[in-house]
Parts: structure tokens; C-alpha cells; sequence
């Protein structure tokens, strides 16, 4: 039996073209997804690198700078500018920690928290657009194909 933890042989280098890269279709599959979003989201005067955030603090509720740039797969210096926006058009805020002062927490205020209202159900409905046609089977076996591959990607991380 082939060793499960063993790494794929699928590609070759000299034979390597990016229209048959998983990395490079899911780049493409993300981006478009990225760019209907946006595209549905500009009328509530929201971006990807906004939406992004704030649905995070959504689920969450408050979350650091730090988790909240880790999230979104920016750097810290990006997310403050980034909030620092979202913080003129009144939609989160920032504050310390009562624990540590060091530690600058961010919440969602009233005005974002009805902004974030109608983003789940924009982002589903381009989501089951990208998704036309799979049957519920596929996208399940979609999703676990995935979550293995994030699973693979985790471990060679935490490997050095």
C-alpha cells in the first residue's frame, strides 16, 4: 500500500505548463470569485480587502489586528491602513485590551454590523454561480479534495 503521507508524482518539471496547475486554476478560481463579489459588493461601496475583515469580526465578534491580518493573508502594516478606512466610513473600531495594552482589539460598530448584513447572501450566490452544474456529491467531494490539500499544505508548514 502507497504511503499516504508520500509527496504526489502528478507533475514533471520539464513537462510543467500553469494551465494544468491545481495552484494555478484555483489562483483563477479565486479571482474570478473575488471579482463578481466585488463587482455585487461596490454598491455597498465595499471591497475584497474590506469585506474580507469585517466578515471575519461578523463570526467572531471582536478578533486582534494580528488574527485579523493573518486571516485576510496580509501583513499587520496593511490591515492598520486597511482599518483605518473602514474606521472613517464608521463601520468598525478599534481599542485596547483591558489585559494588555499592547493588544489593540477591533469590533464591527452598529453601522457595519448592517453593512455585513447582505454580504453572506451575495457571497453565496456567486459562490453557487462558480458551482453551476456540480451536483451536491461533487461539491462535497470538492470540498474535501480541498480541505486534504490545506491539510497537506498545513503539515509541510509546521515541518520547516
Amino acid at each position: 500500500m502507497p504511503d499516504p503521507n508520500a509527496p504526489a508524482r502528478f507533475y514533471e518539471g520539464g513537462h510543467y505548463t500553469p494551465e494544468e496547475s491545481v495552484g494555478f486554476l484555483l489562483k483563477r478560481v479565486l479571482m474570478s470569485f473575488v471579482c463578481q463579489a466585488d463587482k455585487r459588493l461596490c454598491d455597498h461601496d465595499l471591497t475584497s480587502a474590506q469585506w474580507n475583515p469585517m466578515m471575519n469580526l461578523r463570526m467572531r465578534g471582536t478578533a486582534t489586528v494580528a488574527e485579523l491580518a493573518r486571516w485576510s493573508m496580509i501583513d499587520a502594516g496593511a490591515m492598520t491602513r486597511l482599518l483605518d478606512r473602514l474606521e472613517k466610513k464608521g463601520l468598525c473600531k478599534r481599542m485596547r485590551s483591558t489585559e494588555d495594552r499592547r493588544v489593540v482589539m477591533v469590533e464591527l460598530t452598529t453601522e457595519g454590523r448592517a453593512t455585513m448584513e447582505h454580504v453572506p447572501e451575495v457571497l453565496a450566490d456567486v459562490m453557487n454561480r462558480h458551482l453551476a452544474g456540480f451536483s451536491e456529491a461533487e461539491w462535497q467531494q470538492l470540498l474535501a479534495l480541498l480541505t486534504r490539500m490545506v491539510a497537506n499544505g498545513d503539515a509541510q508548514r509546521e515541518a520547516g
